[in-house]
């Protein structure tokens, strides 16, 4: 067992990362998923915790509101009655039978409707073998032990333990929940920034506070100010003026240009998936047709799709363009290049 309690700083011995000296307390400093978060609150107040399963991407906020949950319920008691298992450790069924276990078994002076609580991140990367053991100790120790579950995917958590558990879902937030809270950020640490800058650490971030904490960080620590230009050199993701002219040339009929200026982020050794999601997200806010975007959404997903499958090669992104641009002509057009 551990405490989640964070490490005190100690100025001239090491920083910590912003990500976890701004990491909420209590539940009303948690960003975003307002009514998850409020069910919680009336958790707080009741004193009476069920079995949680949050389910949601990285970073927006799952295991940060667990701990703020159990550190309300339980007061001067949280360092004693919280075991939290991180996704650096095991989650071998051995795990389950002793280090929960024993946790669940032991003895402490809590006040009538308080119970311990075990806090388990990642929980959708145990084997099926250790959510079996689960299944069995959740029911055994139901009288004094609940179990607070984060996963990135409910569909790998059995269904015994779903049934078990009250299932909060959790979603990724909103550009200005994660801009709000990276001003507030900069203020307190004095960070230099324009508002353009600030734009592009929330599309890094694409919902993920975290991410977006991370990237701020890293891009003062490395240029000590926050513009587009610096943004993108620290987070080596391709620019999304160059995305954006890449849809143009497809929209305008212009295949050799946009394969050119694909091949381009390919050979300055951008990923294939930092290429194809950023397509995606790009076209997204674009202003064109609504048939026109659900079109390219449709071929960019499917492409994404082969990516993910090991299908990285430079044909994939050439024939990309080339369905994107017939798509961009009318059928009559298509007729007519025929001819």
């Amino acid at each position: 067992m551990h405490s989640v309690d964070e490490p005190m700083e100690q100025e001239g011995f090491f920083e910590l990362p912003w990500v976890e000296k701004y990491r909420p307390k209590i539940l009303s400093d948690v960003v975003g998923n307002t009514e998850t978060v409020e069910r919680l609150k009336v958790i707080a107040k009741d004193g009476n915790m069920p079995n949680l399963l949050l389910t949601g991407t990285p970073g927006i906020g799952k295991t940060t509101s667990i701990v703020c949950l159990a550190r309300e319920l339980l007061k001067e008691h949280f360092s004693e009655c919280v075991l939290e298992l991180n996704a650096s450790d095991d989650r071998g069924i051995d795990v389950v039978r002793n280090r929960i276990k024993s946790f669940a078994q032991k003895k402490v002076h809590l006040p009538p409707g308080v119970h311990k609580i075990v806090i388990l991140d990642e929980a959708d990367s145990m084997v099926v073998g250790a959510q079996q053991a689960l299944r069995r100790t959740m029911e055994v120790y139901s009288a004094t032990t609940r179990f607070a579950l984060a996963a990135n995917l409910s569909s790998k958590i059995i269904e015994p333990i779903q049934s078990r558990c009250a299932m909060l879902r959790y979603t990724r937030l909103s550009d200005e929940d994660v801009t709000r809270r990276l001003v507030e950020i900069c203020k307190e640490e004095k960070v230099g920034y324009n508002a353009k800058g600030l734009e592009a650490v929330v599309f890094t971030a694409d919902g993920d506070l975290r991410q977006g904490i991370n990237n701020l960080q890293a891009t003062f620590s490395g240029f000590g100010y926050i513009n587009t230009e610096n943004v993108f050199k620290v987070c080596d993701q391709p620019h999304p003026l160059v995305i954006k002219c890449i849809l143009e040339f497809c929209i305008q009929g212009k295949l050799q240009d946009a394969i050119q200026a694909i091949m381009g982020l390919w050979h300055q050794g951008y990923s294939s998936l930092d290429i194809i999601t950023t397509l995606f997200r790009v076209i997204k806010f674009m202003e064109v047709e609504d048939s026109t975007k659900l079109a390219f959404i449709k071929e960019i997903g499917q492409t994404h799709m082969k990516i993910l499958d090991g299908v990285e090669s430079q044909l994939q992104f050439a024939a990309l363009m080339a369905r994107l641009t017939k798509l961009s002509f009318s059928e009559g057009q298509l007729k007519a290049m025929a001819i």
